[in-house]
């Protein structure tokens, strides 16, 4: 059988077609699998329940947490300015929704976890460590895949942990402000301007749906006003949010003030 020009074509559409397919398929392989985010927030009533709280955090859980390979886990506190009551929040990133899942099952086996967090996890219904737990499930940013230690010089007591919610009106207005960060490069200005970002995020379960999350960082609070100052005036941003494709994707924000523990890993 004679090899024609015909079969030279086809043969080389064929080997256009497979590499083309080949390069997609690694491409996506080697993409960076997206961080899992838990927020616990636990309400608190009493100095008696911070207490207690601070002890199993600090001494049994996230030494468990670490030696189940999770690392970078954040517990912060509001603000003395802040007037939403008794709160602490703990940040915990799972390389894999696997992780997350596990993970109860898996403290459970932990001996010294429970020995560690004896007092926490045995406490009596009339004198719980904490008034309610709220828990949020994020999914990170294509535009940033894992959470990040922040670059920050001040003492830990003085550095200023800002907490973002952005709520939209409908599902698809929350896609357009979750692509308006990714496509839009929102992710990479904050970076240029020096926010020291730990992660950004899409709420995947949560009490304020549909709605995104992150956190930025700042040695002080006379940082973060400059740098916010930046971020209104900064040219890309004024482009970007002046795009009517972008517009009335954000009815709400939440923005809440936090410093780390002594004992968190931020």
């Amino acid at each position: 059988m004679l090899f024609t020009m015909t079969n030279f074509k086809s043969l080389f559409r064929f080997f256009i077609l497979f590499f083309a397919l080949s390069a997609g398929f690694f491409a996506k392989a080697n993409a960076a699998p997206k961080y899992y985010y838990e927020i616990k927030i636990y309400h608190l009533k009493t100095q008696a329940q911070e207490d207690q709280l601070d002890s199993y955090l600090q001494n049994a859980y996230l030494p468990a947490l670490h030696r189940l390979g999770i690392a970078n886990v954040g517990v912060f506190k509001p603000v003395a300015a802040d007037t939403l009551g008794k709160r602490v929040y703990v940040f915990i990133p799972f390389k894999t929704w696997k992780q997350l899942e596990n993970l109860d099952v898996q403290l459970m086996g932990d001996h010294d976890y429970l020995t560690a967090g004896e007092d926490y996890i045995n406490a009596v219904y009339n004198n719980a460590p904490y008034t309610r737990i709220e828990t949020i499930i994020t999914r990170a940013f294509p535009k940033m895949t894992a959470p990040a230690v922040p670059d920050l010089t001040a003492n830990k007591a003085d550095r200023i942990y800002e907490l973002r919610s952005y709520e939209s009106p409908t599902e698809k207005y929350n896609l357009n402000k979750v692509g308006m960060f990714n496509d839009g490069d929102e992710v990479a200005l904050f970076k240029r301007l020096g926010f020291n970002a730990v992660f950004y995020s899409e709420v995947l379960v949560g009490s304020h749906m549909p709605n995104l999350m992150y956190m930025v960082t700042f040695n002080s609070m006379a940082d973060h006003d400059r740098l916010w100052k930046a971020f209104g005036d900064d040219p890309y941003w004024k482009t970007l949010s002046a795009k009517p494709e972008y517009q009335n994707n954000v009815n709400h924000i939440d923005a809440i003030f936090l410093h780390p523990t002594a004992y968190s890993d931020f």
